[in-house]
């Protein structure tokens, strides 16, 4: 595993599972079966609905040795309801701390969340605070209010929307860029596109390991999701190979410059 250091000097993984749409059992399996894979970064959220299933693996687990991020999502929109709902999370988690906690997306109280998550990181509840699905003109009006410039964004980012303006606008003010969906949920074919299975196949690795590698070679941190074993066991494997320069402009290619998500 490789780590990135963020504007708080916490480490984190580059790489975690992503859980979206993961419930009861099989979320469990999953976060299971991703931590005996080497996987340390588990991504949950409050909308996801899935907060208890991941508490109850980790309670069992080396807590030190885990990331855990979580979310707050529009009924945690104001200061009170925030500063409940983090407590709240702690419980449904059943830890005594969230290494990462962002705000879901922009909301107009989205400032006064994130008041609340600055004492719960003061208090030690919190590792670190973020945000999550902020455009270049949302992050840049939202720092301009804040004393702790969020550790890290975390938005739409994959091989056909790349985003590059903004993880270099991020960069500029030390906030950190993480992927979801780096797969794009498999639209556009992704996992058989002809580009990323060629450039595969010379390395010996899958389409969807060359898409998190281009990322992850660029600065960008991924949480795919799987609840398949193998492919578990693929994704966190792109760590003992480095693509050619030739091989990311070809890649390159591949960027459309637009969401592939109709509500982002």
């Amino acid at each position: 595993m490789e780590y990135i250091i963020l504007n708080n000097n916490q480490k984190m993984p580059v790489l975690g599972l992503g859980t979206y749409a993961l419930r009861g059992y099989e979320c469990e399996k999953c976060v299971s079966e991703a931590i005996e894979a080497g996987y340390s970064l588990i991504d949950t959220a409050r909308m996801y609905g899935n907060e208890k299933e991941v508490g109850n693996v980790i309670k069992d687990a080396k807590r030190e040795s885990l990331f855990i991020t979580t979310k707050l999502y529009s009924p945690s929109a104001s200061y009170e309801r925030a500063k409940a709902d983090i407590n709240s999370s702690l419980d449904n988690l059943q830890t005594d701390y969230i290494d990462m906690l962002l705000i879901h997306e922009p909301y107009s109280e989205s400032l006064s969340m994130y008041q609340a998550m600055k004492e719960a990181l003061s208090a030690g509840k919190v590792k670190a605070i973020g945000i999550s699905n902020f455009n270049k003109r949302q992050y840049l009006d939202f720092i301009k209010h804040c004393e702790v410039i969020p550790a890290l964004n975390q938005v739409e980012c994959h091989v056909f929307y790349r985003q590059k303006e903004l993880q270099e606008i991020l960069e500029r003010h030390n906030t950190h860029m993480q992927a979801w969906s780096p797969f794009a949920c498999g639209k556009n074919n992704f996992f058989n596109n002809s580009i990323l299975k060629e450039i595969g196949r010379a390395y010996g690795k899958t389409a969807a390991q060359i898409g998190l590698k281009y990322l992850v070679q660029q600065g960008v941190s991924v949480i795919p999701k799987s609840s398949k074993t193998q492919r578990l066991k693929e994704n966190i494997d792109i760590f003992d190979f480095c693509l050619e320069e030739s091989d990311m402009r070809k890649i390159e290619t591949l960027n459309s410059n637009k969401t592939l998500f109709g509500w982002y």
